[in-house]
């Protein structure tokens, strides 16, 4: 469904006519642009929008149906930009994307929203209010919504990087290390460490070439040149983004590794502790034993101290173990 739509000229808002061939075609005799804001439009909704501003199949394709990759298509009438904004909730640890598809082409803007976590409304806000930076046409909208998309980045970035050095000290405490459920609370943020690197890594290429940076660094359609060093700084704050995440995956695997350590420590503890009482029994069992044996010819059963004899003996071989696996850190 259509959200909003309205035409810009000289970075102020006009409210355009409801038929879009008529709001493009005022937007382009005024030196302006139209912008139309969508949230997860049907393939009948779509396609009044397509045959207006011409966009190609394969990029109406990707925007009705979602669940793409960051990427910059470049077709003969429009420039395609897809973006995935992240949300991540503290108290469940979960990290979910949305995702944002911008057209961008002669004096129109089309902006698709899906799921949840999407800039565009605060964008369209911010960019009315700074008519200066919304007169630049529509590159100033493509820059501002890539803008917001990897600053909200750096704030995801931030919060994971809080939760993981608590877990970490879950991990490490005296008490909590060795709970099954530290392991899967492990796992589990390794997978939304993942997710976020979904969203992430693969806007990099994009962002370089809208930045003129990388092997693709020529002039990108319908993008101003003057733009190119906004894009800069945006490429490197997603730089910044995408160090933090290759660290964040890092620690959460070397957490992992040390925690799986610090089970296996504990176990051979166990099992020590276990074979050293196994042995402590074994002395008095086979002593007893040996004397629970049915034989005449067994001169130490005539005499008059043989029952407290084997239980001193007993007793003594005790404490001489005991004081022996002590020492050793087995008990």
């Amino acid at each position: 469904m259509i959200v909003d739509c309205a035409i810009y000229r000289d970075g102020h808002r006009r409210e355009g006519p409801e038929d879009l061939s008529a709001a493009l075609g005022e937007a382009r005799a005024s030196g302006g642009f139209v912008w139309i804001g969508l949230h997860q439009p049907s393939e009948r909704e779509f396609d009044l929008v397509t045959q207006e501003f011409g966009l190609h199949p394969l990029a109406v394709e990707d925007a009705l149906k979602a669940h793409q990759r960051p990427k910059l298509e470049v077709y003969d009438d429009s420039l395609f930009l897809v973006l995935k904004p992240v949300v991540y909730e503290p108290r469940s640890d979960v990290v979910s994307t949305g995702e944002v598809m911008i057209f961008i082409g002669e004096a129109f803007v089309v902006t698709v929203r899906h799921g949840e976590g999407s800039p565009l409304k605060a964008v369209r806000q911010r960019l009315e209010r700074e008519p200066e930076l919304l007169g630049k046409g529509p590159t100033s909208v493509l820059y501002a919504v890539s803008d917001a998309t990897v600053d909200h980045y750096l704030e995801v970035a931030t919060e994971l990087q809080t939760d993981l050095e608590e877990l970490e000290a879950e991990v490490f405490s005296p008490d909590g290390g060795g709970s099954r459920r530290t392991a899967s609370r492990i796992y589990g943020f390794k997978r939304q460490v993942l997710e976020f690197r979904r969203a992430t890594g693969p806007l990099a290429m994009p962002l370089a070439r809208l930045s003129g940076t990388g092997v693709f660094g020529g002039p990108v359609p319908f993008v101003d040149d003057r733009a190119r060093p906004f894009f800069r700084d945006v490429n490197d704050h997603l730089t910044r983004v995408n160090e933090s995440v290759e660290s964040l995956d890092r620690l959460v695997s070397d957490i992992l590794s040390a925690h799986l350590a610090q089970m296996s420590v504990r176990q051979n503890d166990d099992m020590r502790k276990i074979s050293a009482w196994a042995a402590m029994a074994a002395v008095p069992t086979m002593i007893a034993g040996i004397y629970g044996m049915n034989f005449d010819h067994m001169p130490e059963l005539h005499w008059v101290w043989s029952y407290p004899a084997v239980i001193a003996l007993m007793a003594a071989l005790e404490v001489l173990l005991y004081r022996l696996f002590k020492s050793r850190g087995w008990l």
